[in-house]
Formats: structure tokens, sequence, C-alpha cells
């Protein structure tokens, strides 16, 4: 079964939370291990499974960011930066995991990664910059500006998702598809800079 189809959902990314909670309470009660406890083995790890299956199902559904990765998944499509293969791969090789950089963001990216090697040039040196730590801060609060910006324009991509599913519109459901990846990827990219420029200003 898939997540949605454990709480009888269609695969939507408007949910409402709250109801979804109480599903996943009266749910787990069902499942609960006091119930199965005079039931043979086989019972009881059954619904052991069931309760953790359920249990992914709504950390998954509960989170508007997880629940799109996870519809994209089910579309066929996994995200590199959530991908467990990427990740165990970057931390077996201990090489960085790839990320493309979004195109309209290139020239901020660079001049923000020289900034960068200038700030931890002077750290090693052990001199601050004031100039550069205030450079840094303006470039945070760019790129936490454009996290917000892409953070509406994913809301608006749920809502052209859900549509297109009850049209039956098959273009419009692949263009907002696709559209959500590039913003998924964005997002991802906008918060490891955001991360960069935090560690560099400690």
């Amino acid at each position: 079964m898939t997540y949605f189809e454990v709480f009888s959902l269609p695969p939507r990314l408007a949910l409402d939370t709250a109801a979804l909670e109480r599903q996943f309470y009266t749910l787990s009660r069902k499942l609960h291990p006091d119930r199965f406890a005079g039931k043979p083995l086989a019972e009881q790890e059954a619904a052991l499974a069931q309760s953790s299956h359920l249990n992914d199902a709504y950390r998954t559904l509960k989170d508007p960011i997880l629940r799109t990765q996870y519809l994209l998944k089910l579309e066929g499509i996994e995200m590199e930066e959530q991908s467990k293969a990427a990740t165990d791969a970057a931390r077996a090789t201990g090489v960085e995991k790839k990320q493309v950089v979004p195109p309209e963001l290139l020239e901020e990216v660079f001049e923000l990664n020289m900034q960068l090697q200038e700030m931890r040039a002077a750290k090693q040196m052990g001199e601050d910059e004031p100039e550069l730590r205030r450079d840094l801060m303006t470039a945070k609060d760019t790129f936490d500006a454009k996290m917000v910006e892409t953070q509406a324009e994913l809301e608006g991509l749920w809502a052209r998702w859900d549509h297109t599913l009850d049209a039956g519109d098959e273009a419009g459901k692949a263009a907002a598809r696709d559209g959500m990846v590039a913003l998924l990827n964005k997002r991802s990219y906008l918060r490891n800079l955001v991360r960069d420029v935090n560690e560099a200003l400690e």
C-alpha cells in the first residue's frame, strides 16, 4: 500500500493534517502491541510491520515537503538530494553529493563561493574581516528571501497538481511535476548555501 492508501487518501498535495492526525491515532490504537499480546507470533509480527508502515506514512504525509518528494517518487522521480543511494555512495567515498546549480543562481553562487573562500582564509590566519562578514550577511538575507519565494511558488504548484489530478489533465500534471522537481532542487540548493554561510560566519 502507498502511504496515501494507508489513510484512504487520493495522491493529492493539499491535505487536512488535523484529520490525518486523528486517523493516525485511530489506526495506531488498532495496531497497538497490547492488542496482539496473546496472538500467535506471526500475527504479532504482522501488526508490528503494519504499525511501522503506518508511522512512516504519517511522518511523510504530515510534512508538505516530504509529502511532495514521496508523491514524486510514486511518479518515478527520486530526488537526487533525497536519494538514499546517493547519500550512501557519498558517505562511502567521502565525496560530496553533486548538486546542479539552478541557472538563475549561477552568478550569485560564483560570487558567494569567492567570498566564502576569502572568509575561510581570513579565519585560518586569525583575522576578522568586518566588510566581508557584512557581505556574507547580505548574501544570506538574499538567499533566505529566495527560499521564501521558492516556497510560495511550490505551494502554487501543489494547488495546480491537485487541480490537474481532478481534471484528468495529463499534460498539466506533467508540467506541475517538472516544476516541483525544479523548485525542490532549488530549495535544497539554497538551504545548503545558507548553511555554508552560517558555518563561515561562526
